[in-house]
């Protein structure tokens, strides 16, 4: 891969033969787990502008109709998180001369808050082509990266650094698009209970002011910039084209533009008004969505069983299962476009017709192979072509049979092999070891999907995002349901491996010793439970749900799970922490091998300036719903905190208040579980119990706490 410095360009088909499409990943890794972003495209003509809304895509506008653009969501890496952006430069239209790639901050956070801040761009098969970092980050709120620009017949890359102090709405303005700020709509504050201490010398705040932005803002540091900076943790500003050809367009196919506001954050109070931004883009096709709760059935009784369109209980056999799973998934990515673009777009495939094929027989030496699937798309008569290898119920992938399909595609110039099964893919670790021929131009890209993705991707399509109609609605439904039966094989990770039982009995009559290699597969196979929890809460939620890394980007993967096995020897804990995008809050799980506990807890700031008493009895009435056996932990300055059980707590919400007089600067919630004794294959299982608590903290706890967390800046 080429590093090339700020104002720097490369051409993309110099580096590579296979740059037709590419895929363009924005990465940053943060401290305190909190910080993130939100990447953005822009299509623009030799003017520097925009031609319509059409030409900016963002988290509600996430897709081209063309496939030109696809922004395929925020990815884990060991070192943080990673964005990525699909381009099918051979999509794109003549007239768009660049494609600005860019990200903006929310929530108050700037981009010196980040490390790692890095633009990389990969071809087809995932080689990367050109790295560039940005390490001079301060202020700035938003961040062009990048632009993809074309000169005569090829596309070149350009690295440019340019940072906003003003935000999404600066960068946009400077594309010939008008933003609004719109109106800020705050929770009404709840009146404080009888008998508790006002707080004095405290007037009431005034209502949010209704602006509008001034003047022209410009990159950082313009002397036009507005002072404000567009801050997506209230309501965001709403982005409509400047051009006359734009306004012209409104309410026609492509309806105006989205607006670009952050969505309220998932566990919002009931009843609090939705702003505009959150409502997504208008559009001429309405989307079907799945209702949150099903009709009433017409069966006579529960014994009655729904039809299925994919039967399972017939299944006797691994093979039976393998079979049958190829075939349903790649018939409903057949038919259902959102979906089958959905999966394949990260793995460099364009948007076009999509044909899918299963036990098709292929050419190799004496004995011809015979792959689970083959995935074919056309777009202007050319062929993608992917090799597909399935696995079920647990089974592992065999290396030489990998190889095999590998040599195959190279062979036939195909363009990927993509493997499926349980397993859940970690950075900086192979499924599968292949060797490539270097001496060979076509290159093929070996790509990895979990079920458990699979799973998420369908989720989010039918019970959040939509799809074009109710037959594909039903199709994904009916998937899902095949993926979710007990006998489908389908399951995603369920086995923490052969290490697990040696390692917890190890931990248990303290023989484990240091350096012993079983504790580092343990550590991997937590880290692949903790992305599979992160992947079914985030189809639950609709909101991308990503394990916390808080490492500098560029640490070595094996150095760092080989410190977290050797802190599995010594006091015998597994930590994770997951956040949910859209919020502030980090969840901590651990589990406790000694103890046989599972612990999930979250830090809650207390509000600035507000008395201690008061603050304590707000939580305590948000915590209202909360399972009694809660326990909260006042976080005190310099020494340990009161702490207590919710249930004990409730009728005395002053005994969390400090006695000493120091700094209250929060509260630790915590919920303690029993952990399953097994591998993780039964109801008992450890798997499940990690899912149990992860689930019970995050529906009775931090559902709640979204009000608390609007008012921490405010006294009182």
């Amino acid at each position: 891969m080429r590093e090339i410095s700020k104002g720097a360009n490369v051409s993309l088909t110099a580096l590579s033969e296979d740059a037709g499409s590419v895929v363009v990943s924005l990465g940053w890794s943060s401290a305190s787990g909190a910080g993130d972003a939100d990447v953005s495209v822009l299509l623009v003509g030799e003017d520097g502008k925009v031609r319509s809304e059409n030409d900016f895509y963002f988290y509600n506008n996430p897709a081209a109709a063309d496939g030109s653009v696809q922004l395929l969501g925020k990815t884990p890496t060991d070192s943080g998180d990673e964005d990525r952006i699909g381009v099918d430069l051979t999509a794109v239209p003549e007239e768009v001369a660049r494609i600005v790639v860019a990200a903006s901050q929310y929530g108050g956070t700037r981009f010196g808050d980040l490390d790692g801040l890095r633009m990389t761009v990969a071809d087809r098969s995932g080689e990367p082509l050109v790295g560039f970092s940005i390490d001079d980050a301060s202020v700035e709120t938003a961040f062009i990266f990048g632009e993809l620009y074309r000169r005569g017949e090829e596309w070149k890359f350009r690295a440019v650094g340019q940072g906003y102090e003003t935000g999404l709405a600066g960068l946009a303005t400077d594309f010939g698009i008008a933003v609004e700020e719109s109106e800020e709509s705050e929770e009404p504050e709840e009146p404080e209970p009888a008998g508790e201490p006002p707080e004095p010398g405290v007037a009431a705040e005034p209502q949010a002011a209704r602006t509008t932005t001034a003047g022209t803002p410009g990159p950082a540091g313009s002397p036009t910039a507005p002072a404000a900076p567009a801050d997506a943790g209230t309501a965001g500003p709403a982005v409509s084209p400047a051009t006359p050809q734009a306004a012209e367009g409104a309410g026609t196919a492509g309806g105006p533009a989205a607006p670009v506001g952050r969505p309220p954050a998932p566990g919002a109070a009931p009843g609090a008004v939705v702003p505009a931004q959150a409502r997504g883009p208008r559009t001429t096709r309405k989307k079907v969505t799945l209702p949150k709760a099903p009709g009433k059935s017409l069966a006579e009784n529960e014994s009655w069983r729904p039809a299925r369109l994919f039967p399972v209980p017939s299944l006797k056999s691994d093979k039976e299962r393998e079979v049958r799973a190829t075939s349903v998934l790649l018939s409903v990515m057949a038919q259902v476009p959102e979906f089958g673009r959905r999966l394949t777009a990260a793995f460099g495939a364009p948007a076009g017709r999509m044909q899918t094929f299963t036990e098709v027989s292929l050419p190799h030496g004496d004995t011809p192979r015979r792959p689970d699937g083959v995935i074919r798309v056309e777009r202007a008569g050319k062929l993608w072509t992917a090799l597909v290898e399935t696995k079920t119920n647990g089974n592992p992938l065999r290396p030489e049979q990998v190889q095999q399909y590998m040599d195959i595609a190279a062979r036939r110039g195909y363009e990927s092999v993509i493997t499926l099964s349980n397993d859940v893919a970690l950075e900086g670790t192979a499924m599968v070891d292949v060797k490539v021929d270097g001496r060979r131009k076509h290159k093929v890209g070996l790509w990895h999907l979990s079920w458990a993705e699979v799973a998420h991707q369908a989720q989010l399509l039918i019970r959040h995002e939509g799809v074009g109609n109710a037959a594909h609605a039903w199709l994904l439904q009916e998937l899902l349901a095949y993926l979710q039966h007990e006998q489908s094989g389908c399951h995603g990770f369920q086995n923490m491996g052969p290490a697990w039982v040696p390692v917890r009995n190890g931990i248990e009559d303290e023989t484990l010793c240091l350096g012993d290699p079983r504790a580092t597969e343990v550590v991997e196979s937590w880290e692949r439970l903790i992305r599979q929890v992160c992947l079914r809460l985030g189809g639950e939620l609709g909101q991308k749900a990503l394990p916390v890394q808080r490492v500098r980007r560029g640490s070595d993967p094996r150095s760092r799970r080989a410190a977290a096995a050797e802190r599995l020897c010594l006091d015998g804990r597994l930590s994770a922490e997951l956040r949910v995008e859209g919020t502030s809050s980090v969840i901590a799980v651990t589990a406790d091998l000694r103890t046989a506990k599972i612990r999930t807890s979250v830090d809650v700031p207390a509000p600035e300036g507000s008395y201690p008493l008061v603050t304590v009895r707000r939580l305590v009435r948000l915590l209202a719903e909360a399972p009694a056996d809660l326990h909260v932990e006042s976080l005190v300055e310099g020494e340990n905190g009161p702490r207590g059980t919710l249930e004990r707590l409730r009728p005395e919400p002053g005994d969390l208040v400090p006695r000493s007089g120091a700094a209250l600067t929060g509260f630790r919630l915590t919920l303690i579980k029993g952990m399953g004794n097994s591998r993780g294959n039964t109801e008992s299982g450890f798997i499940r119990s990690v899912d149990e608590a992860v689930d019970r903290f995050r529906q009775g706890v931090v559902a709640h706490l979204g009000p608390l967390e609007a008012r921490a800046g405010r006294r009182g």
